[in-house]
C-alpha cells in the first residue's frame, strides 16, 4: 500500500509499519528545503475516529537528539505561548519527527479567498499580533534559556554574506553577467551601508523566514482559525524589522502600498501597547524599508541557488515580484539611486 508512496525510503516504511493502525501514507509536496513530508492516516476504531499526522523526514540528528534546532526552538516558542506545531514523537537516529497535522492551507492560500481589503488587513493584523508576541514574550528578558538562536546574530558580515550570495547565484551564475569593477563597488558600498545600519539596531528573536507560506491557517471549533508558525528552525537574533519585512514585502504575495502603511501603523501601535516602549515612527519605517531591500535581495539569491545547486526552477517565477519590491522601495531614497541603477542594469539589460 504505502510502499509505493514512500518508494526509495524503506526505513520510513518500516518505521510507520510499527503501528498496526495506519490506513494510508501520502507524500506531500516539499518546501524550499531538502526535508520531506508525509501525511499518515490512522484506521478508525470503535469510538475512535480516524486521525492524520505529519511526518517530517530529515537527515538523522542522533548526535543532537532532542536539542536539534527544530526541536529546541519549537519547545522554546511553545513555552512562550507562540502557536507552533505540536511534536508527538521523535526518532533522531532515522531523522523523523511526528507532528500534528495542521492541514494544507497556508496564509498564502487563505489570502486567495479574501473578498475585501478589510478582510485581508484583519488576517495580517492577527499575524502581526503573533509576531509581536514572539518578539516580546519569546525573549531572553522574559524567558532566559540556553537557546542556540540567542547566540546567532544578523551582524554586518552575515547580512553582507547574504548579499554576496545573491550577486553570485543570481547575476553571475543564473544570468551569466560579468559585473564591472566600478559597478561592483557601487553594490558593495550601498549594501554595506545598509547592512551596517541594520546590524547596529536592537535585536529580537527573529523567525528568519516569516512569510505567507510559513504560516498555516487551521480551522478550529466555532469557526475560528489558528495561525501557526512553521519552519522556524533557523531562528536567530536580528532587528525587529526583519520578520516584518519578510511578511509585508513578501515575494509570494503583493500587498498594496497603502495596506502596508496601515499594517506598519498597526504593528507600531501593538508593539508600544505590549512593550510600554515608544517607537520613532520615521526611523522605524526607514529601517523597515532598507531591511526589506536586503531581505528581498537575499530571497532572489536563494531562488536562483535552488536552480544552480539542485536543478529546481520552481522559485524563479517569484523573482520579478521580489525585484519590483526592491525597485519601489529604493525609489523613496535618492541616496540609494546609484545602487538601484546598478541592480536593475544587470537585471534588465
Amino acid at each position: 500500500m504505502f510502499e509505493q508512496i514512500t518508494q526509495g525510503d524503506e526505513a520510513l516504511t518500516q518505521w510507520i509499519q510499527k503501528s498496526k493502525s495506519i490506513a494510508s501514507v501520502q507524500k506531500l509536496p516539499g518546501d524550499a528545503s531538502t526535508r520531506k513530508y508525509y501525511r499518515v492516516a490512522t484506521q478508525p476504531e470503535s469510538n475512535i475516529p480516524a486521525k492524520t499526522y505529519i511526518i517530517m523526514s530529515m537527515e538523522p540528528f542522533e548526535s543532537e537528539g532532542v536539542n536539534t534546532s527544530f526541536l529546541s526552538v519549537q519547545r522554546y516558542l511553545h513555552g512562550a505561548g507562540v502557536d507552533v506545531p505540536q511534536v508527538l514523537d521523535v526518532d533522531p537516529g532515522k531523522g523523523y519527527i511526528l507532528l500534528e497535522d495542521l492541514g494544507d492551507v497556508t496564509l498564502l492560500r487563505r489570502l486567495q479567498g479574501v473578498a475585501t481589503a478589510d478582510v485581508e488587513r484583519h488576517l495580517y493584523e492577527r499575524v502581526i499580533d503573533s509576531l509581536v508576541d514572539l518578539q516580546i514574550n519569546a525573549s531572553q528578558a522574559k524567558r532566559p534559556a540556553q537557546l542556540e538562536a540567542f547566540k546567532l546574530f544578523f551582524n554586518t558580515e552575515k547580512l553582507m554574506w547574504e548579499v554576496n550570495f545573491a550577486i553570485e547565484h543570481f547575476y553571475e551564475k543564473y544570468l551569466g553577467r560579468t559585473i564591472d569593477p566600478s559597478d561592483r563597488e557601487v553594490l558593495t558600498h550601498g549594501f554595506n551601508e545598509i547592512c551596517a545600519t541594520l546590524a547596529k539596531q536592537p535585536t529580537v528573536l527573529a523567525h528568519r523566514d516569516f512569510h505567507s507560506r510559513n504560516i498555516m491557517v487551521t480551522p478550529e471549533a466555532g469557526g475560528k482559525e489558528r495561525l501557526v508558525m512553521i519552519d522556524f528552525q533557523d531562528a536567530r537574533m536580528g532587528p525587529a524589522q526583519y520578520d516584518l519585512a519578510s511578511l509585508l514585502r513578501d515575494s509570494y504575495y503583493q500587498l498594496e502600498e497603502g495596506q502596508i502603511t496601515r499594517l506598519l501603523d498597526y504593528y507600531i501601535a501593538r508593539w508600544e501597547a505590549s512593550s510600554g516602549e515608544r517607537i520613532d515612527r520615521q526611523q522605524f519605517l526607514f529601517l523597515f524599508d532598507i531591511m526589506a531591500v536586503q531581505r528581498n535581495f537575499k530571497a532572489i539569491g536563494s531562488f536562483a541557488s535552488f536552480l544552480n545547486r539542485r536543478g529546481n526552477p520552481t522559485y524563479l517565477k517569484f523573482i520579478g515580484n521580489t525585484f519590483e519590491n526592491i525597485r519601489r522601495t529604493l525609489l523613496k531614497y535618492p541616496r540609494y539611486s546609484h545602487l538601484r541603477e546598478v541592480l536593475f542594469h544587470y537585471y534588465y539589460f
